[in-house]
């Protein structure tokens, strides 16, 4: 039962991080002091955007979402599973490959997770922690993409929310961003690509990431015959804030800024993300396009 109490029983230490700051534009001047209202219980509005985008012929982009909220007089859990996976091979293994993978890996997580923590007829806490079983559904996912697209590969990023806190697995350059009131927007996943290793080693710039002619060349994806293990960490979720879950089509066609502004100035996060598939497409949309975006109270 200690699972149960981590989870339940007690609240979220406060870390105190030493962060430089800089001047706010008054765009985001306007956002910090925009009083949200106050939401009891806490609550995670979920948007979701997809297009095949304007030079593709069909999507091998998937997407899978569960979430859902406990309350009552003693405490109040949020739960939500979120997964972007971004197919490749040509012909139908990348579509194969991406909706072989988010399915299981969100399968897997509430037959593991959910129906033990939140079922009434279930008093038996999982044996395994939160990464282990993340580690576990994604291992299975590429078992399964092995087995059902030969020759195809899929990225997958997934985000486990459970309470104040977000469990993530990932493998390729799908992104996760976290969003915060004070405007700043920060990636939380590394891109498993060529070009972000060049990067990180100084041999090409930002700039010439973007338009380097391997940019869409991983190092690592389901699918891959060699051995691998999925990045993962844990991490207190921004309240009040925003999750950004998306494809290279979106991050790749539209700036960290604009995302941020789309996200935080639209009415919800479902016409958010609309505006963002719009925004990629109107920048030549080059790739399949999907975005989850998560508004947390």
């Amino acid at each position: 039962m200690e699972i149960f109490e981590k989870l339940f029983g007690r609240k979220s230490k406060k870390v105190n991080v030493n962060v430089e700051t800089a001047p706010l534009s008054v765009e985001q001047l306007t956002i910090v002091t925009k009083e949200d209202p106050v939401v009891s219980p806490s609550q995670l509005l979920v948007g979701v955007g997809q297009s095949v985008g304007r030079q593709r012929d069909h999507n091998e982009d998937a997407l899978f979402y569960f979430s859902s909220n406990f309350a009552n007089s003693v405490k109040d859990v949020n739960f939500g599973i979120f997964v972007v996976a971004d197919g490749m091979g040509g012909h139908e293994f990348g579509e194969v490959a991406s909706s072989v993978a988010s399915k299981i890996v969100g399968e897997n997580i509430i037959k593991k997770l959910y129906f033990p923590l939140f079922s009434a007829s279930s008093s038996e806490a999982p044996s395994e922690s939160i990464q282990e079983i993340i580690e576990q559904s994604i291992k299975k996912a590429q078992n399964a993409v092995m087995q059902k697209a030969p020759g195809g590969g899929t990225t997958i990023t997934a985000g486990l929310i459970i309470g104040d806190q977000i469990t993530i697995g990932h493998v390729g350059d799908t992104r996760l961003y976290f969003l915060y009131p004070d405007g700043r927007i920060e990636t939380k996943t590394n891109d498993h690509s060529l070009v972000r290793r060049l990067v990180d080693l100084g041999q090409i710039t930002e700039n010439e990431a973007k338009t380097h002619p391997n940019k869409n060349v991983l190092y690592r994806a389901l699918g891959q015959s060699e051995p691998f293990r999925p990045d993962l960490m844990s991490l207190t979720i921004p309240k009040p804030g925003y999750i950004l879950i998306c494809s290279d089509g979106l991050w790749g066609s539209v700036g960290d800024d604009e995302l941020f502004r789309l996200a935080t100035n639209s009415e919800s996060p479902s016409i958010a993300c609309s505006k963002m598939v719009e925004s990629a497409n109107k920048a030549g949309g080059p790739d399949n396009i999907s975005v989850i975006l998560i508004k947390i109270f």
